[in-house]
């Protein structure tokens, strides 16, 4: 066997292709955008290649057959926060049902993240946010969502074999979207709606901008001090919303205010990947024909729930039950489509929003875990902390 790092347009091909071969039998398997993946190490796209660097390879079989693929990272902004050593990350990993060859491809990552100063690396993550590409599929093995890892069950036995131990396990919580609501969400929400100084609105496309800076203030207010988030510059927030224009459903996008100040938000999107099945990884002019043909006549039955945030001084006084109570407002509507939501994995490490999902009728379908393998096995290893 032997490693080939991808460095030209043919091992390029095979970094794609690979996966396609791996789960051709595999029913639940949607093959992600090949743009998706090479915008990661593409450095006019992926803005952390101005305080990182990557790298990829490819495992080639004693046939010359390509078996494996990975890619390692470095981010020199986060490899030393709140880590106890520098830690760097390993991810895209496919591969066959075989601990050499797996081996081979995490001791290529260890020895590349050794060479540039790391003692660990997490893994399998994105070089990137954690929003994309994060963690490792070892419970609930239906259709991915967009941009959400999935793989078959045997990789959990190779990471473990290796000496990669749970670092933080990864909840993504489902309902059906017309169940109804706890009592409690309800007598939470009617509370809320009585005081004339809290409003809940959804998004309007014509207002992008503004609410892009709502978003942005709620987000920064809400999630930066977490460990592992960085707090959000005004232009990212606006990429991120004419990013999500072409396929925003204003109506189940909402805010919420208090005194016309923004203190709450959450986001749902059409469920993309509903739709990205059948353009078979190529959203080219004909993926584009086809993805608005389903668009237009296959109306997607499912909701994604990206992003959901409150600022800390109003968390606990039942604004994520009037939030919850505002979108219900249409969702339980006959003008919805929707019937199914999955939202946005949750880490273990954060129990305050696990109850937030399980209080609004949410239940664990899919389960992923984050790794961390130390390199020197020595010393103390330790899970990801707690959000008090």
């Amino acid at each position: 066997m032997k490693i080939i790092e991808v460095n030209d347009s043919a091992s390029k091909k095979e970094f794609l292709k690979l996966p396609v071969r791996l789960y051709k039998n595999d029913p639940n398997w949607i093959r992600p955008l090949d743009a998706d993946i090479e915008s990661v190490f593409d450095p006019s796209k992926n803005k952390n290649f101005r305080h990182g660097e990557c790298a990829r390879w490819i495992l080639a079989g004693p046939d010359g057959k390509t078996i494996g693929r990975v890619a390692a990272f470095v981010n020199r902004k986060t490899a030393n926060k709140d880590n106890d050593q520098p830690t760097g990350g390993m991810g895209f990993f496919e591969c066959i049902n075989d601990r050499q060859a797996a081996f081979m491809l995490f001791d290529q990552c260890k020895k590349w993240l050794s060479e540039r100063g790391m003692e660990a690396m997490d893994g399998p993550i994105n070089f990137g946010d954690r929003d994309r590409w994060w963690g490792l599929l070892v419970d609930g093995f239906t259709e991915p969502n967009y941009c959400t890892p999935y793989n078959p069950p045997y990789y959990k036995d190779l990471f473990e074999a290796y000496g990669f131990q749970v670092y933080f396990k990864q909840y993504t919580y489902a309902r059906k979207v017309r169940d109804g609501l706890n009592p409690k969400i309800n007598e939470k929400a009617e509370r809320i709606k009585k005081d004339p100084n809290y409003s809940f609105r959804h998004i309007e496309k014509k207002h992008l901008a503004k609410y892009a800076e709502d978003f942005r203030y709620v987000y920064n207010k809400a999630w930066a001090k977490h460990l592992g988030v960085r707090e959000m510059p005004k232009e990212q927030a606006m990429i991120i919303m004419k990013q999500l224009k072409p396929v925003l459903d204003e109506r189940i996008i909402w805010f919420g205010y208090y005194l016309d100040e923004p203190i709450a938000f959450y986001i749902n999107l059409p469920e993309l990947n509903q739709l990205f099945k059948h353009v078979n990884g190529k959203l080219d002019l004909i993926g584009k024909i086809k993805f608005l043909w389903h668009k237009r006549f296959h109306p997607v039955r499912k909701m994604f729930g990206v992003s959901f945030g409150v600022i800390p001084e109003f968390q606990g006084k039942g604004v994520e039950a009037a939030l919850i109570d505002a979108i219900s407002t249409f969702t339980w509507s006959e003008n919805s489509p929707y019937e199914d939501l999955e939202m946005n994995w949750i880490g273990d490490f954060n129990p305050k929003m696990m109850h937030v999902c399980e209080s609004v009728g949410g239940r664990i379908n899919k389960t992923h875990i984050t790794y961390r393998k130390l390199f020197d096995e020595t010393k103390p290893f330790k899970r990801m902390p707690m959000i008090k």
